[in-house]
């Protein structure tokens, strides 16, 4: 017969059992059509917010070829996926807590991880994916354009947020990744930078938006989760490589991030996802079915 105290250690278990089912990993890809709008920027100021309104967060350099997110966090990535992949080190060592509860996975800049893909590799790899699997958010920084190894992550990930910026060839190429996006796709998140102001930045969304609807036949929602206006502070962070979230967290660049981390944060919280396995796992068991 069960005592009141056994009832309550049974509510308590449930409790946790609950919470771990609750606590799945949101998986964000940054994208953008073109290089030099400030996506790797974005991917790193924007995983530093969520981390700092109390969420567990991972960011993933995925911008193979162009990884250098470690130089931005102020970190030395020795070992990065790659040699994960070639069996040199396992997963945990290569993670970079850059804070309590915010976390590095360094990216290769270079083509050579793109020949590590089969299965074996994988299982080699994922012995050690449990080490993060109870991030609230893992941000993956991809590269520009819609090659195949962009599209990759892009297709794993949950949600998408593609990063466009004033100049007519990046919001035609931002364009042309949502034309691309929507074939799998029925939400989309876009973030203007380097905007005047916010007239401007709904003028680009507008364009943007009625566009897709003109000639994409698969109805899809293009939401502007937000953007960021010209600022000093921002090309003085990118030029000197570190998070003005951090270094000039009451500026408004860092006001903009922070409310565009809060929309997202509230999206996705009241996203259910059902899924049979969680974390990283799932993840890049994703990516290896593409």
């Amino acid at each position: 017969m069960k005592t009141q105290a056994d009832k309550l250690q049974q509510l308590v278990e449930e409790k946790k059992s609950q919470d771990k089912k609750a606590r799945l990993t949101k998986f964000i890809a940054i994208t953008s059509g073109k290089g030099g709008v400030g996506k790797s920027t974005i991917s790193a100021n924007l995983s530093y917010a969520l981390h700092s309104l109390g969420f567990r967060v991972g960011v993933f350099d995925a911008d193979i070829g162009l990884a250098n997110l470690d130089v931005m966090l102020k970190v030395n990535a020795k070992k990065n996926i790659l040699h994960v992949l070639k069996g040199e080190v396992e997963f945990k060592d290569i993670i970079i807590e850059i804070e309590d509860g915010f976390y590095l996975i360094p990216g290769e800049s270079g083509d050579e991880i793109l020949k590590y893909s089969d299965e074996f590799m994988f299982d080699r790899f994922a012995q050690g994916l449990e080490e993060l699997n109870d991030l609230d958010f893992l941000v993956i920084d991809t590269g520009a354009g819609i090659g195949k190894d962009v599209q990759t992550f892009l297709e794993a990930a949950d949600e998408v947020l593609v990063v466009t910026a004033p100049e007519p060839a990046a919001i035609t190429d931002a364009y042309a990744m949502i034309k691309v996006l929507s074939k799998k796709r029925d939400r989309i998140f876009l973030l203007l930078n380097q905007v005047e102001g916010e007239k401007e930045a709904n003028g680009i969304y507008k364009k943007i938006a009625d566009v897709a609807k003109a000639n994409i036949k698969k109805e899809i929602k293009i939401q502007m989760i937000g953007f960021l206006k010209r600022d000093s502070v921002i090309q003085k962070a990118s030029i000197k490589r570190y998070l003005f979230t951090k270094e000039n967290q009451f500026s408004l660049p860092s006001e903009q991030i922070f409310r565009i981390s809060k929309k997202i944060a509230q999206i996705l919280e009241r996203k259910v996802l059902v899924e049979e396995e969680r974390g990283l796992s799932r993840f890049f068991r994703k990516i290896l079915r593409f």
